[in-house]
């Protein structure tokens, strides 16, 4: 896995000094790629092909490969998490790789190029920063608690529910920061740089590394209602609502988006 991460990482540092120049695509409203996120999903594929030839690939990028309905291992890639980032030149994106048994994460590593931080983590092992144990902070509630969110761009039409979860949020949390890479805000969360993230509109290849990381580093990843997140492979692949904190932050953190309305605007999906 690091291996194939440090190979996507290093195209993805060849590519930052000739933004102008990269041909890009909109996937969706608002939703973009470019060949740097093609470029690096194959240096990721041809590693795993070579080590894992069996295995089933889910790519941000590629979609689903080698795989079928009863699949038993799946590689969950994003080769650039943190796109519209990368494209303006600003410096926080990632590559984020799971490993996926049946739909759960039992691998997951978050690579940033940039800061060279390799967040790992294995089920049942425990979450390491370059090779330094890491643990979710330990507030004990939302009073001066820092979190993430994001403004998904497939979910447009539940801003407005989403503004005022946030406005009464910031009653009690010190801020709520919006970094634009789903897989390093869960690292973040993992090592204790935030206390708790929120999102919606997640994919698979978003969380699957992340939120293994969250759970071996001692914290909690639900969905909006409390509920397991579902599938993390290709049986999976609908957008969905996550709340990651300690096991404190993350209960009063849902809740909060329950009493605050927002956990509804998803309940018909």
């Amino acid at each position: 896995m690091i291996k194939a991460a440090r190979a996507a990482g290093n195209v993805l540092l060849r590519h930052m000094h000739k933004l102008d120049a990269l041909n890009v695509v909109e996937k969706g409203r608002m939703d973009f790629a470019s060949e740097v996120d093609s470029l690096a999903e194959k240096e990721i594929i041809k590693e795993f092909r070579r080590a894992t030839p069996d295995y089933a690939i889910l790519g941000e990028e590629s979609g689903p490969l080698n795989s079928g309905p009863r699949a038993r291992y799946t590689w969950v890639i994003d080769p650039l998490d943190g796109t519209s980032n990368y494209l303006r030149g600003i410096p926080h994106f990632c590559v984020s790789i799971a490993l996926v048994e049946n739909g759960e994460p039992i691998h997951g590593l978050v690579f940033d190029p940039l800061r060279n931080e390799i967040f790992h983590a294995s089920r049942g092992a425990g979450a390491v920063l370059n090779d330094k144990r890491i643990r979710v902070a330990d507030r004990k509630d939302l009073e001066g608690a820092m979190l993430i969110t994001g403004f998904p761009p497939r979910e447009r039409e539940t801003a407005s529910a989403q503004l005022k979860c946030v406005d009464g949020l910031l009653r009690h949390a010190e801020d709520i920061r919006r970094t634009g890479s789903a897989a390093l805000d869960l690292a973040y969360v993992a090592c204790g740089r935030v206390d708790g993230y929120f999102e919606a509109g997640l994919k698979p290849w978003d969380i699957a590394a992340g939120a293994l990381l969250v759970r071996e580093a001692g914290g909690k990843v639900v969905d909006f209602r409390g509920r397991p997140t579902g599938p993390m492979d290709n049986r999976g692949l609908a957008g969905r609502p996550l709340v990651a904190g300690n096991l404190k932050v993350c209960d009063e953190l849902q809740k909060r988006i329950v009493d605050t309305g927002y956990a509804a605007a998803f309940d018909a999906a």
